[in-house]
Order: C-alpha cells, then structure tokens, then sequence
C-alpha cells in the first residue's frame, strides 16, 4: 500500500506539473515571443517563467519518486497508474474552468477502468 501512494504521489506531482507549464507558456510575453522569428532570446524567455520552471521542477521531483515505485514494482503494473494522472487531470482542469466534454470523460473513465484491472491482476 505504501508504493501506491507513493505512485499517486508521483502522479499527482506530473500532473501538477502540467498545469504549471500551461500557466507559464499562457504568459503574454511567451506567446509575443512565439509570434517573433525564432531567436536565441525564445528559449530564455520560456526557461526563466517562474512556472515553467516550476513545472519542469514538479517534473524532476516526480520522476525522483517514481523511481521508488520502480524499485519495489514490475513496470508492467506500475506504469499504468499513469493512467490516473489523466483523470486528476480532468478534475483540475473542469475545476479551474476548462470545458469537458461528456466524451472526454466517457474516454478518462474507461481510461481508469484499465488502470484498476491491471492493479487487480
């Protein structure tokens, strides 16, 4: 039981993640750099965004801690968890306003369901 927190603890830090980098490459400086010719001065922009960063920070620390579920788990079992980052991912998203479509959750659920029957096999 402690591996699968620690896995969610891993997923929930990627997940994190991605909303952090969406929040950084949604900046209005980011996207008027997107608009120029690319330059040397593009990658720094996008780099020093505090939360792209961040994101890639979240990302760091999450595959640090993955690395513990790999030691104790076959990847066969542990790399479908993953899985649930795509429903905490729609949960964040609808709560921070995004729109979702029926089918999307539809798509996330079933998503879940393979997610639980490989833990269960």
């Amino acid at each position: 039981m402690r591996v699968l927190l620690v896995a969610v603890i891993s997923i929930i830090l990627s997940v994190a993640a991605q909303f952090l980098l969406k929040a950084g490459m949604s900046n209005m400086e980011i996207k008027q750099a997107l608009t120029q010719p690319l330059t040397w001065r593009l990658p720094w922009i996008v780099m020093t965004n505090k939360f792209i960063f961040g994101g890639f920070a979240l990302y760091g620390l999450g595959a640090i801690v993955w690395l513990k579920v790999l030691s104790t788990w076959d990847v066969s079992k542990a790399y479908p968890l993953v899985g649930l980052g795509f429903g905490l991912t729609v949960i964040v998203g609808m709560a921070l306003g995004e729109s979702v479509s029926a089918l999307r959750i539809l798509g996330v659920l079933l998503i879940c369901e393979g997610v639980w029957l490989v833990a269960n096999s």
